[in-house]
């Protein structure tokens, strides 16, 4: 995808993340999720971590957009985000939940789970089914590390996104910064 797109601010990067497909080449091969929900962060959220400012953590969202933050959360899961934004301003999009479309036998064996509609319902399943394991993803550029991002392959029409709250947080619940696609069996359960 052009650099350009992921240059915007979170909340409109967003909902245009629909659709896009995540690829990963792993040593058993390629998987591919198509992402059906997302969440918008910036340094103005109270609930981003980069709004407590620059740190060695948060750096990654400091930078260009199409670099990838991943982080660590509850001492078990890892979550993937997306940067956006331009250098110097703190944002991601979270990448809650995805569609398996290829390699769904090697995401099964990475999260050791059969059900498809149950690979990817979740920011911490959608990593563990890409084989995202470690930190040290964080602050790579898409496209490095054979992690890339490609558009859709058709386009997400507008009336089938629906918008709303954030989940899992406990500041700024109120906010409408969590985008999925209508009807989608793959959105994360609330």
């Amino acid at each position: 995808m052009k650099p350009s797109f992921l240059i915007q601010p979170s909340l409109e990067v967003a909902p245009k993340l629909l659709g896009c497909v995540l690829c990963r080449q792993l040593p058993e091969g390629v998987v591919k999720l198509k992402i059906v929900e997302t969440e918008a962060y910036h340094q103005d959220d109270p609930a981003s971590h980069s709004f407590r400012g620059l740190t060695k953590r948060t750096a990654p969202m400091f930078e260009a957009g199409g670099r990838l933050y991943v982080y660590f959360t509850y001492g078990m899961h890892y979550c993937l985000n997306i940067v956006t934004g331009p250098k110097g301003r703190g944002e991601a999009v979270l990448i809650r939940a995805g569609e398996p479309v290829e390699g769904i036998e090697i995401m099964q064996n990475n999260r050791e789970v059969k059900d498809i509609k149950s690979l990817a319902n979740g920011p911490g399943k959608l990593a563990q089914a890409l084989g995202i394991n470690d930190t040290k993803f964080s602050g790579v550029i898409l496209n490095k590390l054979s992690i890339n991002l490609e558009e859709p392959s058709e386009k997400i029409d507008k009336k089938q996104i629906i918008i709303g709250p954030r989940i899992g947080i406990s500041k700024a619940v109120e906010v409408d910064a969590r985008f999925y696609i209508k009807g989608s069996p793959f959105v994360s359960k609330i």
